[in-house]
């Protein structure tokens, strides 16, 4: 019954934004931003944009991106295996994947394998700190990775295409285009990515065996403005990866697994005066086949298929007040091997508030509660506000309490899963201050988390494995970023530097979380001049636990690459590129006993007409 409520409440809104009027319409901004929330009612937590020379550095993987320039930790099963991140400590399942303002963590795992999302073709990409379950539901309790695909309407025609050849018989290939004036704009993508993956294992006498891995991701963004007012827009992307499943260490392995995944999502927005009506419709599909023996079609399967409606109002009656209402409905059913036909629905009414009591002083805040048809839900909330005393300075203070949800293999696994499950919960604060000294920007951030319930998998008195709400963790720690950018003539120089300090404890055991280090340092140097550009990465991981107990751990390893691109001719149509990746050749491993590269090499070719 509740659910029905809420869809009439969204057929309500909608047919008010259709005949509204106001005064006078104004026409649309050229460039249209598909998450505005992450714009908007984020200003009291830290944001950081990445940047398209950010994506050149690290083609190949989201996971490479995110792990030398962000805070982020990630642990991988060999390279190019399962990736999945801790974010200031918590789990995968508590990070949540953001495309074009729709959550695509997995519904039978919670959260996402970075390993499957190509990041070139993509406008931008953000990393949001802290609490966003208000905004965005269920698994942002650490924070939430952004990919957006922003149109632009503009008389455009241009063509890009990139090669990528490195180690290993590693080979990458894309190839973007993008269209449009004033009133239609297109961007189609396709790239492709495959390695043998055969790399030495440092100081051992093997190989990495059964590590090969090709995927092609396909994407089609549109939109058409009828009128100064309307615009219809569609984004969609397609995932095909086949890989095999390294070894170890210790075991060889012959097991491979093939991912598609697909996303389609249809916009309708309405723009007048003092609002901007938006509706979305998404269907998001996922579908896994896991072979024990690659050599025999004998597999698992399972996926899941979510349909989603979103309707947001937002009302600006004037520049220092905006309010704006959020409800959706989702409809999501799981199937497989161990799971038989699971089905969710999930009704939610949210509001977001920002205001400006003065020009110094600017508060947010969120609220939001779901309904749904398997389990209970709690009330959720963030505030937040940001204060300027000064031009160049800003305190920023935010409080919010969070939520996770659990899997469709949590609840509905044969013979394991527990339907008397809770949600994870959490509740968090934390202080922010940003400093600008000329060229020289700093901020620092300290943050507090406290997360009940939370599930863990562990057997019972009979020895099957069951989830359970069991566990009470606190997270505290503290993030400081540098950046500082001179411009000489025609010499450009830009230094990034970032540092995390990162405490998850497990208040029954007193002690860290496995995979999680208390230190983690990334910097970047860039300098260009004319035509040439130069580049080196530093990342530092501090030693993480791998047993609950803590007493064995992978210790701490420290990674270099250098790059260097050249534009060639005036117009810059063609850029070449050449990295060396891990130059000191270092051993290391994000996951035990399954080693990564040493030092690798990789040459590009990038062509823009």
């Amino acid at each position: 019954m509740k659910v029905k409520i809420i869809l009439c409440i969204i057929s309500f809104w909608t047919l008010h934004s259709a005949s509204a009027q106001s005064k006078s319409p104004i026409a649309l901004q050229e460039v249209l931003v598909t998450d505005p929330a992450l714009t908007k009612y984020s200003n009291s937590l830290q944001v950081k944009a990445l940047s398209d020379s950010v994506f050149e550095k690290n083609y190949n993987s989201l996971t490479n991106v995110l792990r030398y320039n962000s805070l982020l930790y990630f642990k991988e099963n060999g390279n190019g295996m399962v990736s999945s991140v801790s974010f200031r400590g918590t789990t995968a399942s508590q990070t949540a994947v953001i495309w074009n303002g729709i959550s695509i963590n997995s519904q039978l795992l919670g959260q996402t394998d970075f390993n499957t999302i190509t990041p070139v073709g993509y406008s931008s990409i953000a990393v949001r700190s802290g609490g966003g379950s208000g905004i965005y539901g269920s698994a942002a309790i650490g924070g939430s990775v952004h990919l957006n695909n922003e149109l632009q309407f503009k008389k455009q025609f241009t063509n890009t295409a990139r090669i990528n050849i490195g180690s290993f018989n590693t080979q990458g290939y894309f190839y973007g285009l993008q269209a449009g004036d004033r009133n239609w704009t297109v961007q189609a993508n396709v790239s492709r990515n495959s390695s043998s993956n055969n790399y030495q294992y440092l100081n051992q006498n093997q190989r990495n065996q059964n590590g090969e891995y090709e995927n092609m991701t396909f994407s089609a963004n549109a939109g058409y403005r009828w009128n100064a007012t309307n615009t219809i827009n569609f984004y969609g992307q397609l995932f095909d990866g086949d890989r095999n499943f390294s070894g170890t260490l210790a075991f060889d392995s012959n097991s491979k697994y093939k991912d598609l995944n697909s996303r389609n999502l249809l916009e309708w927005i309405n723009k007048k005066n003092f609002y901007t009506s938006s509706l979305k419709a998404a269907y998001i599909t996922e579908d896994y086949k896991y072979f024990e023996n690659k050599n025999n079609d004998n597999h698992t399967n399972g996926g899941a298929k979510t349909k989603l409606i979103k309707y947001d109002f937002e009302y600006v009656p004037s520049a220092v007040f905006s309010v704006n209402p959020i409800l959706s409905y989702t409809s999501i059913r799981g199937y497989g091997s161990s799971i038989n036909n699971a089905k969710r629905e999930v009704a939610s009414a949210g509001m977001l508030l920002k205001y400006a009591i003065d020009s110094k002083v600017k508060i947010e805040a969120t609220a939001r509660q779901e309904v749904t048809s398997n389990y209970s839900t709690p009330f959720l909330y963030a505030a937040g506000i940001y204060y300027t005393p000064l031009k160049n300075y800003k305190i920023r203070v935010n409080t919010s309490k969070n939520f996770r949800v659990p899997t469709f293999n949590d609840l509905y696994w044969q013979g394991s899963g527990n339907l008397d499950l809770k949600p994870e919960l959490s509740r968090q604060i934390e202080l922010g201050q940003e400093v600008q000294f000329g060229n020289f920007n700093v901020s620092a951030t300290v943050f507090y988390i406290d997360t009940r319930d939370m599930i863990r998998w562990l057997p019972n008195e009979n020895g099957i494995w069951k989830p359970i709400n069991t566990d009470h963790v606190k997270n505290k720690g503290a993030e400081i970023t540098g950046h500082f950018r001179k411009k000489i003539n025609k010499q450009q120089f830009d230094f990034d530097l970032a540092y995390a300090y990162t405490s998850a404890v497990d208040q029954a055991r007193d002690k860290q979380l496995t995979y999680v280090p208390y230190h983690k340092v990334t910097g970047a140097l860039d300098y260009s001049i004319k035509n040439w550009s130069f580049n080196y990465q530093l990342l530092f991981n501090g030693a993480v636990f791998t047993t609950t107990d803590n007493l064995t751990r992978l210790k701490e390893y420290q990674v270099s690459n250098l790059s260097t691109f050249y534009k060639i001719g005036k117009k810059e149509h063609y850029k070449l590129g050449f990295q060396i990746m891990n130059i000191f050749n270092k051993s290391y491993q994000t996951v035990e006993i399954r080693p990564m590269p040493g030092i690798n090499y990789n040459l590009s070719l990038t062509i823009k007409y």
